[in-house]
């Protein structure tokens, strides 16, 4: 008789869960378009309530497994966050400025040194700013939080870039893995540890054509725009694939092409900004030269009426106006729609594993976030 043998249970299917992005993009154009404009009333500052503004809006909209996450950091902070990498970068540019003063030679050789404290300075920033918007990010009542010497991660990014440099870009799939693993490898969620398990090779292998594309599009502008946006995609795809916090792993399914329209958008929108400015500047000029009478006059009463207050005023309006257009060009294409289609792209594995988290970390300044938007390398 034929012994009777249990067959092994069927495996258990992992849960799913989906990332959802639900902000109305209408919502978000009328928050950046009035952002705008208070910046132009406030000179430039109130781009820290904009900010502000712009991550609650970001945060609150996009649920995983049904729960949004909050962003607790405000404008305040920034403002003085700012201020305070003022008062610490100033120093530095004037002592630079006055040794131009004193002769070009010695200004010459401060350069490098400079540039290079710059650079180390910049990449500081970059992992100060992300450990403070991390420690702004609650979900499920639980905050997210990160430790790790922001200069420890400079050196590093610092000796990778030359190593990028001296590949001629090849290294670059590498650097990424071996920063985005330090990053994650002091990030938490409550106490669950977070981790990068992506790696270099991987992103090579799904990119390596774009580089071999990269050096003949110098002579093909057009096709730099295709070749840069499948490039972000894949990046992006890489990076949201390899976020690992303990048993919880995301996947991305983002396609090479779902971005490069986007890029298109934003080169369209600066052509047409660039021809309104140049519009503006020639009937500015027109009507100056008109009034003042000197349209047939040599060229030094051109320019000296070219120079009245008035026309250079008039002008600089002009040249603020289109930058804070294309700010707004920027952030509603690659900000707010770059966000909305790397999210819709993303799957939740084990999010269970996070029911059971207990609170962790504390808050820390906004000082490396000021050092960020100092140097304009501020991110998201």
């Amino acid at each position: 008789m034929q012994e009777l043998v249990a067959s092994p249970p069927p495996p258990v299917a992992e849960a799913t869960d989906r990332v959802a992005f639900t902000g109305r993009r209408g919502e978000f154009v009328r928050l950046v378009m009035r952002g705008a404009l208070l910046e132009l009333v406030t000179v430039g500052f109130y781009r820290f309530w904009l900010a502000t503004d712009m991550r609650r809006h970001l945060w609150s909209h996009t649920s995983v497994g049904g729960d949004g996450p909050e962003y607790t950091g405000t404008a305040k902070e920034l403002l003085i966050g700012f201020l305070f990498a003022m008062a610490i970068l100033l120093p530095i540019y004037l002592a630079y400025f006055f040794i131009g003063l004193e002769a070009e030679r010695l200004q010459a050789f401060a350069s490098i040194p400079l540039f290079l404290f710059f650079y180390l300075f910049a990449q500081f920033a970059i992992y100060r700013a992300r450990r403070y918007r991390l420690t702004r990010t609650v979900w499920r009542g639980v905050r997210f939080w990160m430790k790790g010497s922001g200069w420890n991660y400079s050196w590093r990014a610092a000796l990778w870039g030359l190593f990028v440099l001296l590949t001629l870009g090849l290294a670059l799939p590498w650097r990424a893995a071996a920063l985005e693993r330090f990053k994650l490898r002091h990030s938490f969620y409550g106490d669950l540890p977070g981790r990068f398990d992506a790696t270099g090779w991987q992103f090579f292998k799904n990119g390596w054509w774009l580089w071999l594309l990269a050096w003949p599009a110098v002579f093909l502008p057009v096709a730099l725009p295709f070749i840069y946006g499948a490039f972000k995609s894949i990046e992006w795809r890489w990076w949201a694939s390899g976020i690992r916090f303990g048993e919880v792993r995301f996947d991305s399914k983002l396609t090479e092409g779902a971005l490069i329209g986007l890029y298109w958008k934003v080169i369209g929108w600066s052509l047409l900004l660039l021809l309104l400015l140049s519009m503006w500047i020639g009937g500015v000029v027109g009507v100056g030269m008109a009034v003042s009478g000197v349209a047939k006059s040599g060229g030094l009463e051109i320019a000296r009426a070219l120079q009245h207050p008035v026309l250079l005023i008039a002008m600089a309006v002009g040249y603020v106006a289109a930058a804070l257009a294309l700010g707004v060009v920027l952030r509603i294409y690659l900000l707010r729609d770059v966000w909305e289609r790397v999210a819709a792209s993303v799957t939740v594995h084990n999010l269970a594993a996070a029911d059971n988290v207990k609170a962790q970390g504390h808050l820390v300044s906004a000082l490396g976030e000021g050092f960020a938007d100092s140097l304009d390398v501020a991110g998201f």
